[in-house]
C-alpha cells in the first residue's frame, strides 16, 4: 500500500475575469470552456497524465483550483458535470435514491457546481452549488425564478411523479 495513490482526475480548467463574463455573449463563455476542454481529452494528456502520477507517487497532490491557485482574482468555482452519473440506476438494496451526488467537501476555497439530472427521471435538473454565502445570496435573490431549494417535500413529489 506504500505506492497507492488513490483516485486520479483530470481537472482542466482555466480563468476569465467577470468583466469577461459580462460583456461577451454566452456563446463566446461555452467557447472558452470548450477551449480549456480541448487538450485535457486527448489520449496524449491521459498518458501524460499517468506519467506525471507515476513521477510523483505516493506524495498526494492536488488541483490548482482547489487550493485557490494562488492568484487574487477573486473567488474560484469548479463546473462539473453530472450529466452521466446514472443515479437512477443505483440501488443498494433499499430503492433508488431520490439525491446523489459524487461531490464532496474538499476543504479548499474553490466553489462547486454540479447539474444533473434528477434521480426520479421527471425532466427536472438538481444543481449542486457549494458555494461562498455571498454568491448563494446572489443566486437565491437573482435567479430565484430559475433555481428552487431542494427541499424533502420535493423529492418525495418527484418521486411520486
Amino acid at each position: 500500500m506504500g505506492a497507492y495513490f488513490g483516485n486520479v482526475l483530470s481537472i482542466p480548467y482555466g480563468g476569465k475575469t467577470v468583466r469577461e463574463l459580462i460583456e461577451n455573449p454566452l456563446s463566446w463563455v461555452a467557447n472558452e470552456v470548450h477551449d480549456f476542454l480541448e487538450n485535457a481529452v486527448t489520449k496524449e494528456h491521459f498518458l501524460g497524465l499517468i506519467d506525471w502520477v507515476e513521477a510523483r507517487r505516493p506524495e498526494p497532490a492536488v488541483a490548482k483550483i482547489y487550493s485557490g491557485g494562488g492568484d487574487d482574482d477573486g473567488p474560484a468555482f469548479v463546473v462539473s458535470s453530472g450529466k452521466g452519473f446514472p443515479a437512477s440506476k443505483v440501488d443498494f438494496g433499499w430503492g433508488v435514491p431520490l439525491f446523489g451526488s459524487y461531490h464532496f467537501p474538499w476543504g479548499g476555497d474553490a466553489g462547486y457546481v454540479m447539474p444533473m439530472p434528477n434521480p426520479a427521471g421527471n425532466g427536472d435538473w438538481v444543481v449542486y452549488m457549494h458555494l461562498l454565502r455571498g454568491q448563494l445570496e446572489f443566486i437565491e435573490t437573482e435567479a430565484s425564478t430559475f433555481f428552487r431549494p431542494l427541499t424533502c417535500n420535493y423529492l418525495l413529489h418527484a418521486s411520486s411523479n
